[in-house]
């Protein structure tokens, strides 16, 4: 059965009902957020402390952190901010869910099915360049340069602000790059990506992965630049094999 046909103004208005339904989720899963201050701040502040999961299977030495308050409100902003950051990322299986719904209809078929597999492996793909990033990458660098000292005499008093900043910032780019695989696939499904142009550029592409390393972890540490660039090289082997089995898929059907 056929849905029936919307008029332009009706179609605003569905868009108008699914904007309001998202940013009643995001905000309702943010006040939660904000509600649980203890255990959410237990979670951000994890990674600063030696006794961290990532520090102990590194078998790192012991080191300390301090973090300091400089601002009269910072303290109330930056809890806002990370509950703000929070909600989003409880809420986001319902806003993909009401923005999937809105746009499925447009859709045909096979379009909507794909849009499915491609929408829920965007997804867990940006949830694992999250997680790896919180449980490896953002500690490494938190114990790096939180403890990097010019000399003796000169403390690292770290704020907050930089703190969180840093840990929002490098989630939001180790999800993004996560996303690699999903978009070759893409441009693979679309003819516009070949596995052999990947293969015959990968030296290219390992100098570009230590570049990429090198700007979201500004060290001279090789160790974690080596920690920090392999995800980034294994996503593109991986990718390699999709591009290569979607192309194999696509030559079969034809």
């Amino acid at each position: 059965m056929e849905s029936p046909q919307l008029s332009f103004w009706e179609h605003l208005d569905v868009l108008r009902n699914s904007i309001l339904r998202m940013l009643a989720a995001a905000v309702i899963a943010g006040i939660v957020a904000f509600s649980f201050k203890e255990q959410l701040f237990d979670v951000v502040l994890a990674p600063s402390n030696s006794d961290f999961i990532a520090y102990r299977l590194l078998k790192t030495t012991p080191f300390s952190i301090h973090l300091i308050n400089t601002g009269l409100t910072e303290q109330f902003m930056i809890h806002l901010k990370v509950a703000v950051a929070a909600g989003i990322l409880i809420a986001s299986p319902y806003l993909l869910y009401v923005f999937f719904r809105f746009i499925s209809p447009a859709l045909y078929e096979n379009e909507r099915r794909y849009s499915v597999r491609i929408t829920i492996s965007a997804y867990f793909m940006f949830l694992l360049g999250i997680v790896i990033n919180y449980f490896v990458i953002f500690p490494i660098t938190v114990r790096f340069l939180g403890t990097y000292q010019v000399s003796e005499i000169v403390e690292n008093l770290l704020t907050i602000s930089s703190y969180v900043d840093t840990l929002l910032g490098m989630c939001l780019v180790f999800g993004v790059v996560f996303e690699i695989p999903v978009i070759c696939w893409l441009l693979a499904y679309f003819g516009m990506l070949r596995p052999e142009w990947m293969c015959r550029y990968r030296r290219h592409a390992i100098v570009a992965v230590l570049i990429l390393a090198a700007i979201i972890t500004p060290t001279t540490d090789i160790f974690t630049l080596i920690i920090v660039s392999l995800p980034i090289w294994l996503l593109y082997e991986a990718s390699i094999l999709i591009v290569r089995n979607t192309c194999k898929n696509l030559s079969n059907n034809a």
